[in-house]
């Protein structure tokens, strides 16, 4: 009954925990071929499974190093506007350009995701690497699906990709925040640096298209 527990405790925390994972796996791959963008869907999730694997059997580890989080958040924010630079030339939006691109985006962006994600899922399971195995094996499927859904609609609704970008902005923000060492920093230098910090990210992020296309 305990490791059923703990079980259902971490697939709620992933799938809670995937919604942006879901949003940069669509934005990397939507503008890929049908069949390219499903591939470049399973190939990236799979090396972000597996990077996630490895970095919770290094919670405890990674807990002492200084900086990881804000380290990961800023590793997040060149992404978040990257996925909305405009093609060179033109005014239109552009993602990953080829297959190994997407998936390369999709893996660094969990990576620097998945760092909090990690040691939320760790603490739950307690050190036991099973719960955390099954787990994200029983929530990848909802997360490709999820993931894919996302991708279509945005194909219908372009200022989806806007939404997304500016909730990988907002993430980068909070994951620097969160940091014990920067964090503190910040909120000791502003208790108002956890409200302004996200919308400056977010605002920088979401008018990122304007001065590509005004330097072009």
């Amino acid at each position: 009954m305990d490791f059923i527990t703990a079980l259902g405790t971490i697939i709620i925390l992933d799938l809670v925990l995937a919604g942006d994972n879901a949003v940069v796996i669509a934005l990397a791959s939507r503008n890929l071929p049908q069949n390219m963008r499903q591939k470049a869907i399973y190939v990236g999730t799979a090396g972000a499974i597996g990077i996630r694997i490895v970095m919770t059997v290094l919670a405890a580890y990674l807990l002492t190093i200084s900086y990881i989080q804000a380290i990961g958040g800023l590793l997040l924010l060149p992404i978040a506007i990257k996925l909305l630079k405009p093609s060179e030339g033109t005014g239109e939006i552009s993602v990953a350009a080829n297959f190994s691109s997407a998936v390369k985006t999709i893996i660094v962006a969990d990576a620097a995701m998945g760092i909090d994600n990690v040691l939320a899922i760790a603490g739950a399971a307690h050190g036991n690497l099973t719960l955390v195995v099954v787990g994200l094996l029983i929530s990848v499927p909802i997360i490709i699906w999820g993931s894919s859904l996302i991708a279509k609609c945005m194909d219908k609704f372009p200022m989806l990709i806007t939404l997304g970008a500016a909730i990988l902005a907002y993430t980068s923000a909070t994951m620097i925040i969160g940091d014990k060492v920067i964090g503190s920093l910040l909120l000791d230098l502003n208790e108002y640096i956890r409200y302004i910090l996200p919308v400056i990210f977010v605002v920088g992020v979401v008018s990122s298209p304007y001065f590509f296309r005004k330097k072009a």
